[in-house]
């Protein structure tokens, strides 16, 4: 049996595969260049042009982008009108920003259990979890596969809730043949250099509602506007503007939606990609006892953020942390999304315990996420499984 490098073997590569990475070509290049050589660099033409491209992409009627994923779900939730005293159903296996962007508006984050199999949060468990006081429900795609849309829709319905699609994943994704950010009434992106298209940063919020798109707006940008149907005053000249909210500076620049316009360009290889990358993983280890492959519903056609490998404990004679290891001395880079929300110890000064939520917090103990971008040549991925074939069986249970 081929020994592990963390036990004296061979590594599989000499060179380290990380788990993620962005892909700038000469488009991108160039179209960052056009914006530095001419006027606007902020709030100019490129803004307009990169909503209305996911407005296509989506079918989205409205999109306002931002500066970042964590914006988007922060104005998402203002315009829903979340504020003090409310309560906003996540689930604990995200970003912190999922759960944050409720404390920001001063409401409380209620956590949900994940279904075992696919990850993402449970529509019973949101249903379990539902008060007089629940006003929104912050539904993440985890991974990139869209989660129920339609069971989550009918409990948001049945109890006049918001349903906001934490989207930081799923940009190519669709449910029933119909692409994620045009389903829930709010959908936020984010588009860090690990997500599937990236602006360096940047977010946005998609939605079909125009009461909702007046209020990002003005949410994204200080709470100002010069649209004369919103003004309170008569102007006295030109440049008049009025503040009518509490907003933030929340604005993306016209470099980074630049950047964004020409990503979104190669979004269907990007994605074709990553389906191939997965369907190869998903066909190696299957075959693997000592390994869990994520399930998937079939109502979503996915493509997928991040790849999940969940151990299967009693079959390994080393626990997640020393395969973590052992993956890292084969030069396969990891890491581990997510640890629940509330083992933070910000959360636990809240007063959120551990044990809320055992199905996130057993999945957390046995995850780790593989190497997965558009750039990865077969080579790279074979490595990658053979780096994981070969400890797992090395160290399996007889």
């Amino acid at each position: 049996m081929e020994k592990p490098a963390v036990c004296g073997g061979v590594p599989v590569r000499d060179t380290k595969i990380y788990y993620g990475h962005q892909y700038i070509d000469e488009a991108d290049v160039a179209a960052v260049v056009d914006v530095l050589r001419h006027h606007d660099l902020t709030c100019g033409p490129k803004i307009g042009e990169l909503e209305r491209k996911l407005c296509e992409i989506t079918g989205a009627k409205y999109a306002v982008v931002c500066s970042n994923g964590t914006a988007a779900l922060h104005i998402a939730c203002l315009a829903a009108g979340i504020g003090g005293g409310d309560e906003v159903i996540t689930t604990p296996i995200t970003f912190a920003a999922s759960a944050n962007c409720a404390l920001y508006c001063g409401a409380r984050p209620v956590f949900a259990d994940i279904n075992e199999e696919t990850y993402n949060i449970d529509p019973k468990e949101v249903a379990a979890q539902v008060t007089e006081r629940t006003r929104a429900v912050v539904a993440v795609d985890y991974t990139g596969q869209s989660v129920e849309e339609e069971e989550l829709l009918e409990i948001c319905r049945k109890n006049h809730l918001v349903l906001i699609e934490d989207g930081a994943h799923v940009i190519g994704t669709k449910y029933k043949g119909r692409p994620n950010g045009s389903i829930a009434d709010m959908t936020t992106f984010s588009f860090h250099p690990v997500k599937t298209v990236t602006g360096g940063e940047g977010g946005a919020v998609l939605t079909d509602n125009e009461e909702y798109y007046k209020k990002l707006l003005l949410y994204r940008s200080h709470g100002i506007t010069r649209d004369a149907g919103l003004l309170e005053r008569e102007p006295d000249g030109p440049w008049y503007y009025e503040q009518i909210d509490l907003g933030f500076n929340y604005r993306m620049t016209d470099i980074q939606a630049a950047l964004l316009i020409s990503q979104l360009d190669k979004l269907p290889m990007f994605s074709a990609r990553r389906k191939e990358i997965v369907a190869r993983y998903d066909e190696a280890f299957a075959k693997l006892p000592q390994l869990r492959v994520q399930k998937e519903i079939p109502e979503s056609d996915t493509t997928r953020h991040l790849y999940i490998l969940r151990l299967a404990p009693e079959r390994l004679k080393i626990n997640r942390r020393e395969f973590f290891d052992a993956l890292g001395a084969e030069n396969v880079c990891c890491n581990v999304h997510y640890i629940p929300t509330y083992y933070f110890p910000y959360y636990e000064r809240l007063g959120y315990r551990r044990g809320i939520c055992p199905k996130a917090e057993k999945l957390y103990e046995e995850i780790i996420s593989l190497p997965l971008y558009y750039a990865m040549t077969d080579q790279d991925v074979e490595d990658v499984i053979h780096a994981v074939t070969k400890i797992a069986q090395y160290y399996a249970r007889e």
